[in-house]
C-alpha cells in the first residue's frame, strides 16, 4: 500500500496520541455524566440551570486562556507541556466528589478548563505535524470524532453499568485515572519539534495573532457561524438532557445515559463514513448540510416528544455536528502556516467555545424559565440563521492558491535566497540558511497557498 494513503495508525507517534485522546475522552465522558447528576443533587428541577452555569464557566476559561496559550505554544517545549497539563487535570478531577456548594464546582470546573484551554489546541496542531498527507489527515480527523463520539456511546454506556453498583462520585475518580495513563502514553511518544515561526517581539501581538489571523480569513468566519450552529445543537444534548428525561418523562439516571449516548450514534455514523465522502465532496456543502440537520431537528424539538422521538432528535443532532465537525480542522489547518498552527488551532478553539458559552447559557437559562418547547424554538431560529450566515461569509470560489500583491517595504525575517521574493543585495555571507537580517522587498505581484501571517497581513480583495 502507498504510504502516504495508508491509516495514520500505522504512524507509531499518532498511534500512541490517538490512545491517549481516547482514554482521557472514556474518563471526560463518565465526568459528564456524573456533573448531570450532581447537578441535580444539587439543585433538583433546577439542575439544567446549575449545570449550563458551571459549563458557561468552562467555556470563559476557553475562550479566555486559549488565545494566551495558542500566542505563546511556539516558546515553551510541546511534549512537557502535554504531561504537566494532564497532571494537573489529573489531580484536579479527583477533587470533585468532595465539593459540597455550586461555588466550589464551579471554581473546580474553571481550573480544569484552563488546563483544556492549553492542552488541546496544542494537541491538535501536533497531529497536522505528524500526518502532512491530507487524506490521511482526514482520516485522524474522523478518528478524532469518533473518539469524541466516544462521550456519547461508549461512557454513557459505561456510567449506566457502573451507576447499578456505584455512586456517580466513583466516575470522577476513573476520569483521574484516565488523564494519568494519557501523561504516560504522551511520555513515551515522539513528538517533532515545532516548526519555526515567523512573529513580531510584541508580547500582546503574540497573544492576539491568532484571533486576529483567523477572524481576517473569510472561509474561518464561515467556519466560526457552523461552529455556532453546534454549539445551539450541542448546549440542549448536554445540558438539558437530564431536565428532558428525568423532569418531562419522569424516567431514570440509565434512560438519561441512554438518551445522550444516541446523539454519539449519529455522529459516529457520519464520522465513518465521511472520509470517502470527503474525497470527491468539497467541506463547505457538507458542513452546511449539517448545520440545516441540526435546525431541522431542533425545530422538531419544539413537539417536545416522547422518549422514541427524543432519541431521534438527538441522533439527528449528532449526525449533523459530525458533518461539521469532522472536516473543520482541516479548514483550519488549510488556513495557517506549520509554524502557526497552534496559533490558529488556539483561535478556532476560543472562538468557537465562545459559542458555546452563549448556548450553553441559553439554553440553561432558557429551559428553566421559558419551558423546554420554547426553548427548542429560540435555539431552531438560531440555528436556521447561523447556516444562512455561514453561507454568507465563506465564498462559494475559495481558492487555496490566491493571485496577490507585495508592496515594497522594509522586513526582518527567517528567509532564504532561492526565490525572487527575497532578492536583495549581500554584503558577504549571511550565515546558513534560512537566516534573520533585515532586507528590503520590492512590490511583487505572484500567487501561492495563501494564508494570514507576517507577510500577508489582509485578505486579498476580489
Amino acid at each position: 500500500m502507498n504510504q502516504d494513503v495508508m491509516s495514520p495508525l500505522k504512524n507509531p507517534a499518532y498511534r500512541n496520541l490517538f490512545m491517549a485522546q481516547v482514554t482521557s475522552l472514556l474518563g471526560t465522558g463518565l465526568t459528564t455524566i456524573a456533573l448531570a447528576l450532581l447537578a441535580f443533587d444539587m439543585a433538583g428541577d433546577q439542575a439544567g440551570q446549575v449545570l449550563g452555569t458551571a459549563l458557561a464557566i468552562k467555556m470563559i476559561a476557553y475562550v479566555t486562556v486559549a488565545p494566551v496559550a495558542g500566542g505563546l505554544a511556539h516558546l515553551l517545549p510541546r511534549k512537557a507541556t502535554l504531561i504537566f497539563l494532564d497532571i494537573v487535570r489529573a489531580g484536579l478531577i479527583l477533587t470533585l466528589p468532595f465539593l459540597s456548594t455550586q461555588w466550589q464546582l464551579y471554581g473546580v470546573i474553571f481550573a480544569l478548563n484552563v488546563c483544556s484551554a492549553s492542552f488541546t489546541p496544542l494537541f491538535q496542531a501536533i497531529i497536522s505535524d505528524l500526518l502532512p498527507c491530507e487524506e490521511r489527515y482526514t482520516k485522524a480527523l474522523s478518528y478524532s470524532r469518533l473518539a469524541y463520539d466516544l462521550e456519547n456511546i461508549v461512557s454513557p454506556s459505561l456510567a449506566a453499568f457502573l451507576l447499578i453498583y456505584w455512586s456517580f462520585d466513583n466516575l470522577f475518580m476513573i476520569n483521574g485515572v484516565t488523564f494519568l495513563v494519557s501523561a504516560v502514553l504522551v511520555l513515551l511518544t515522539a513528538i517533532p519539534k515545532a516548526a519555526l515561526t515567523q512573529r513580531e517581539k510584541s508580547v500582546w501581538k503574540n497573544i492576539t495573532f491568532g484571533v486576529r489571523a483567523y477572524l481576517k480569513t473569510p472561509r474561518l468566519r464561515g467556519l466560526l457561524a457552523l461552529h455556532g450552529v453546534v454549539a445551539l445543537g450541542g448546549a440542549m444534548v448536554i445540558v438539558n438532557s437530564v431536565v428532558y428525561v428525568r423532569s418531562y418523562l419522569g424516567l431514570g439516571e440509565s434512560e438519561t445515559a441512554g438518551v445522550m449516548m444516541a446523539s454519539g450514534a449519529g455522529s459516529m455514523l457520519v464520522a465513518l463514513y465521511l472520509p470517502k465522502v470527503l474525497k470527491t465532496v468539497p467541506d463547505r456543502p457538507l458542513m452546511v448540510l449539517g448545520g440545516s440537520i441540526i435546525a431541522s431537528a431542533l425545530l422538531w424539538g419544539m413537539l417536545l416528544p416522547s422518549l422514541l422521538g427524543v432519541v431521534c432528535i438527538w441522533f439527528l443532532l449528532g449526525a449533523g455536528w459530525s458533518f461539521i465537525q469532522t472536516p473543520a480542522a482541516r479548514v483550519v489547518n488549510r488556513s495557517a502556516h506549520e509554524g502557526d498552527r497552534a496559533a490558529f488551532f488556539s483561535a478556532n478553539f476560543a472562538l468557537s467555545h465562545g459559542a458555546w458559552f452563549i448556548a450553553y447559557s441559553g439554553a440553561g437559562w432558557l429551559g428553566a424559565n421559558i419551558g423546554l418547547s420554547q426553548t427548542f424554538v429560540v435555539m431552531a431560529c438560531a440555528a436556521f440563521f447561523m447556516t444562512l450566515w455561514a453561507l454568507k461569509l465563506w465564498p462559494t470560489n475559495d481558492p487555496v492558491v490566491v493571485e496577490h500583491v507585495h508592496k515594497a517595504h522594509d522586513h526582518d525575517h527567517p528567509h532564504t535566497h532561492n526565490d525572487h521574493h527575497h532578492d536583495h543585495p549581500h554584503e558577504g555571507w549571511e550565515g546558513p540558511e534560512p537566516h534573520v537580517h533585515e532586507h528590503r522587498h520590492t512590490e511583487v505581484r505572484h500567487a501561492h497557498r495563501f494564508v494570514i501571517d507576517a507577510h500577508h497581513i489582509r485578505w486579498p480583495q476580489r
